[in-house]
């Protein structure tokens, strides 16, 4: 299994959101509602940040002030009201009890992403954790997913990728895996249908039923 991350094992919403705002503030921009940050996240926090300036704080030099700040403040505030979505901590323990290896894949930055994984889930839920790096392109492009699976050693026709939008969803297929959608994260049912998700999970029990029943 590779996972996806922010609303997909964690509800990051509202400290995205604030940590957002907060910058929209500092630089003079409009604030979004929570509702918007649905959109705006899952491309990576530069696109996060692209995306809630105004058309004239899009320039390179305003982004790269911006992006730092964010970076700064998200760091700071990202455990404010985070947690695993109801049923996670569960659903990660009966597939590892099951002999399911699991990964994490997102397009956070790499340091924060193992950082957060390892507050929640702790040093030994997961073989490895992966954000965004040098080098790589983020998701949708397959190519940090596919440097995971061959670093963990994984054949192809054994590897499940759940994810909460199309990005994910993208991804796996540009990587000829399939991937279950699961509803309870940033998007809903027809943008993951739409995207050509295998399986559609309303909850993290479901997920486990689908891994271990096609496991057996």
């Amino acid at each position: 299994m590779v996972f996806d991350l922010d609303g997909t094992l964690l509800d990051t919403l509202g400290d995205l959101a604030a940590a957002g705002n907060r910058i929209c503030a500092a630089f003079g921009w409009p604030q979004h509602p929570l509702a918007a940050y649905r959109r705006f996240v899952g491309n990576g926090i530069p696109k996060l940040v692209e995306r809630i300036a105004p058309p004239d704080g899009r320039g390179a030099g305003t982004q790269r002030r911006a992006l730092a700040a964010f970076e700064a403040d998200y760091a700071a505030h990202m455990q404010d009201t985070t947690a695993p979505y109801p049923g996670i901590p569960p659903m990660l323990a009966a597939l590892k009890a099951a002999g399911v290896r699991m990964a994490v894949l997102s397009n956070k930055d790499d340091a924060l992403a193992r950082r957060i994984v390892a507050h929640y889930f702790g040093a030994d839920t997961f073989l490895a954790v992966r954000g965004a790096l040098p080098g790589l392109p983020a998701k949708p492009d397959p190519a940090a997913l596919l440097a995971l699976l061959q670093a963990l050693r994984a054949a192809p026709g054994t590897v499940l990728v759940a994810g909460d939008s199309d990005v994910d969803v993208r991804t796996a297929r540009s990587a000829d895996l399939p991937c279950c959608g699961v509803l309870w994260g940033f998007r809903d049912a027809a943008e993951l249908s739409g995207a050509g998700a295998a399986y559609l999970a309303p909850d993290p029990a479901a997920l486990a039923r689908i891994v271990l029943d096609g496991a057996q």
